[in-house]
């Protein structure tokens, strides 16, 4: 019963929010925080059951029943579940507290309250979930919450864009995964898990012909489709290439919003999925493939984003952007303890980096551009130094979180097989990259000197300069101590070691060589390339403040490529939306106004003249009437006598 009332506590406060909150206002924390709190301790409470040996699937009720198909709304309790529902639970506590201070004041607090409540219980049912079908359905409602949240500002153009952009972008992804999930049903005559997973090794050989409808033959392997489309769900949700450009856009929402959905929880949903399904995957080596590249693109390509960007978020969201590539990349090649590992680990140094960002935009009356920043760590030491151990940690820093987990992750790809030995050393590539502009951020930020002048840039809010900058509320303040010890701390606490036994691998990528040569090295090498970074950053924003103008100048096409994104939105915009717009235009022309306008108003036009030409033979004379008749009557006759 216990285990219900996880995701039950946030719905409720949700309820009580949703109704009552025009009454309950700027006292709404004291609804939503005691919920996700008490969510907290009971997960934790689950996560010493599992450790001990209990693991269970609780079916609740019957959801659906139709034909054969049967769905019970149920739960399931593994290591995997149990993780997860620590990482969304912590990580959602700190928020809700974190919110009291950053949202005070806002007239929608207790609406976002309210929202926040609604995601954690989506969030907690996807992780729960024992089957396909309410796997999707939390899935959406997590994706429905992400657009309410992106877009709480909603009296802000930028932000009801972004919120619909994001929206859009999933559902891209979430048609594929829907694709899959019918196929599922269609291949396996059920949608819960130990159904399909007992029957997928009996699959392994089956195919479907891709053309058989169009009296062609293109046969593919049944789970290779099914792993290929539920993967481009998880391609939109996990922000990976090329479904990734909604994610930075949705800075735009509050900063809180920010840490929960799109650092630790809502953007881990497709690694968690693909783990999850990790019976499939395994049999599919070519989806793996896809997977893992796909990953390693990601990995990448936020890395090098990362590298240019001056508004403080959008930089932390590259780097988002740039981690779940590693995760995925790390499931693709089978090491999915490792990939949910760092997950984890990353769920809580980058809800810091969030958190810190919004303490930093706080104090700064809304300013988001590093340009405009400098100096900061004086006046807020609290806010620097914890920052400091979140950007640590990401950079893969010695005995940090971040350092063990990137670590087992880059020596499991290492271990794989080929394909995973050429995306490792693109990964150390990456922790170079990761480094240099994690620490970016840190020198522009708070070293030097302060550069903002008397007003903010964002918002066009006034302050006094850097004489009025100061430390945010403890309520703002305390969760970034917290979140700092958990970067550290999480590295110690066993999470791979837990991990492993649930989430096996295929028999080609068990070999390993997890504590050979092989990994040492690595390990040594995955240090000096964060060092390096960490120097490199200082030597370039700290020493030789000139460097960066410098370096723009003389690389220009690169530094332009990665300032403006590699230009990818803009080809979306030319590619999709302005076609897209363009035919939707000559549609309302054609069809809308041409045809469907012009058809009503015909009608209309005839019906007038109809009316018209009544209006003539109504002259209100008996004696008209009666000519009328008898005219009638002889033609009546007439046509009679003729036919």
């Amino acid at each position: 019963m216990e285990y219900t009332l996880i995701p039950l506590l946030p719905f409720a406060a949700f309820l009580i929010l949703g109704l009552f909150g025009h009454w309950i206002k700027d006292k709404a924390h004291l609804v939503a925080v005691p919920a996700v709190v008490v969510s907290l301790i009971l997960s934790v409470l689950a996560f010493l059951q599992v450790a001990g040996g209990h693991q269970t699937t609780m079916p609740l009720y019957t959801w659906l029943t139709s034909g054969d198909l049967r769905i019970s709304l149920g739960i399931s309790i593994d290591r995997l579940t149990v993780a997860m529902l620590i990482l969304v639970t912590t990580v959602s506590s700190l928020v809700h507290i974190y919110t009291i201070g950053y949202m005070q004041g806002e007239k929608g607090y207790a609406r976002f309250f309210a929202y926040i409540a609604l995601f954690t219980f989506s969030m907690l049912m996807l992780v729960m979930a024992d089957n396909f079908l309410q796997l999707f359905v939390f899935w959406e409602a997590v994706g429905l919450c992400s657009y309410l949240l992106i877009g709480h500002w909603y009296e802000r153009p930028s932000a009801c864009a972004a919120a619909s952009k994001a929206f859009v972008v999933n559902r891209i992804g979430d048609f594929g995964f829907m694709l899959g999930l019918l196929l599922v049903w269609y291949s396996f005559g059920s949608l819960e898990y130990r159904h399909v997973f007992a029957q997928a090794a009996d699959f392994a050989g089956e195919t479907i012909n891709l053309l058989r409808p169009f009296g062609g033959t293109w046969e593919v392997s049944t789970l290779t489709l099914i792993c290929l489309l539920l993967f481009t769900g998880a391609v939109g949700k996990s922000a990976q290439v090329p479904l990734h450009v909604w994610l930075p856009d949705a800075m735009e929402g509050p900063t809180p919003i920010s840490a929960l959905i799109h650092a630790a929880t809502m953007v881990t949903a497709g690694v968690f999925m693909v783990a999850r399904l990790h019976p499939l995957y395994n049999l599919s080596p070519m989806a793996m493939d896809v997977v893992a590249v796909t990953g390693a693109l990601t990995m990448v390509l936020g890395a090098t984003i990362a590298l240019t960007q001056t508004d403080i978020k959008r930089v932390v969201a590259y780097s988002t952007v740039s981690q779940l590539g590693y995760m995925m990349m790390a499931c693709g090649l089978g090491a999915y303890a490792a990939g949910i590992y760092h997950l984890l680990t990353h769920g809580a140094f980058k809800a810091l980096l969030f958190l810190g960002c919004g303490s930093v935009i706080i104090a700064l009356h809304h300013e988001q551009d590093m340009r405009h920043m400098g100096g900061l760590k004086d006046k807020l030491p609290v806010t620097y130094w914890t920052f400091v151990i979140g950007s640590l940690a990401l950079a893969g820093f010695p005995l940090t979180a971040g350092f063990f987990s990137k670590d087992e992750l880059l020596v499991s790809a290492w271990s794989s097989g080929s394909l995973g030995q050429v995306l490792t050393v693109f990964g150390l590539l990456t922790a170079l990259m990761t480094a240099f502009y994690s620490f970016r951020l840190v020198f522009v930020t708070f070293w030097g000197t302060y550069r903002g002048g008397t007003h903010g840039h964002s918002h066009g809010q006034g302050h006094g300069g850097a004489q009025d900058i100061h430390e945010p509320s403890p309520t703002v303040t305390v969760p970034l101590i917290v979140l700092a010890m958990l970067s550290v701390a999480a590295g110690y606490f066993g999470i791979f070691e837990f991990l492993a036994p649930a989430l096996p691998g295929p028999a080609a990528h068990e070999v390993g060589v997890h504590h050979g040569p092989a990994a040492t090295i690595i390990m040594i090498v995955a240090t000096l390339m964060g060092l390096t970074g960490i120097a490199a950053a200082y030597y370039v924003y700290v020493k030789s403040p000139g460097l960066p103008d410098r370096f723009a100048q003389q690389w220009q096409r690169l530094y332009r490529l990665s300032l403006n994104k590699w230009f990818v939105d803009e080809a979306y915009d030319r590619t999709v939306v302005r076609p897209t717009f363009a035919l939707a235009d000559q549609l309302w022309r054609r069809v809308d106004v041409a045809v469907i306008d012009g058809a009503v108003n015909g009608v209309a036009r005839a019906v007038a003249w109809s009316g018209w030409l009544m209006r003539l033979f109504q002259s209100g004379q008996t004696q008209h009437y009666a000519l009328g008749m008898t005219l009638g009557a002889v033609v009546i006759l007439g046509v009679y006598l003729l036919f």
